[in-house]
């Protein structure tokens, strides 16, 4: 059983944790008021994560929920004090070596109106509409340039 590594950010209402697993199978996620559980298997490799997590704040478990995309699993923790900010996402101070701080989704947002839920649904789905096939060819497109040269020379 291993740690799946995850990255966290604090919003006003929620915290937000990101597992980054790929290509996950049997994810199961329990939210209790100060802890929640995640464990899932992934990879080709039939990997099994296992994380518990002793919160720092209080959270509302039914209104606490998860949504997997092919390379992640996003937890939304809905804080039970809402405005309070989290300087961690752990009760115990020490650091846990797979997990970081997501700093591109960090922000100071004690000045920020209220958000509610409908943004990790946003969230959620522009992460499903993003799939990495839809990625261009950057090596490919070298080749069909070098293809297109070689053409000329033998004109």
């Amino acid at each position: 059983m291993h740690h799946a590594a995850a990255k966290w950010y604090d919003r006003r209402d929620s915290v937000f944790v990101e597992f980054c697993v790929e290509d996950s199978k049997d994810v199961q996620v329990k939210f209790d008021k100060n802890k929640f559980d995640f464990s899932c298997v992934s990879g080709t490799d039939n990997i099994k994560h296992q994380n518990t997590v002793e919160l720092f704040g209080a959270i509302i478990p039914e209104e606490s929920k998860h949504r997997r995309t092919d390379r992640s699993v996003l937890c939304c923790l809905r804080k039970e004090e809402v405005g309070k900010s989290w300087p961690r996402l752990t009760k115990d101070k020490a650091k846990c070596n797979w997990l970081s701080v997501d700093f591109i989704n960090w922000k100071d947002w004690e000045d920020d109106s209220d958000e509610d839920l409908s943004s990790f649904d946003k969230f959620s789905d522009m992460m499903n509409s993003m799939g990495g096939d839809d990625l261009p060819d950057l090596d490919g497109a070298e080749e069909e340039h070098d293809s297109a040269d070689s053409d000329d020379e033998s004109k």
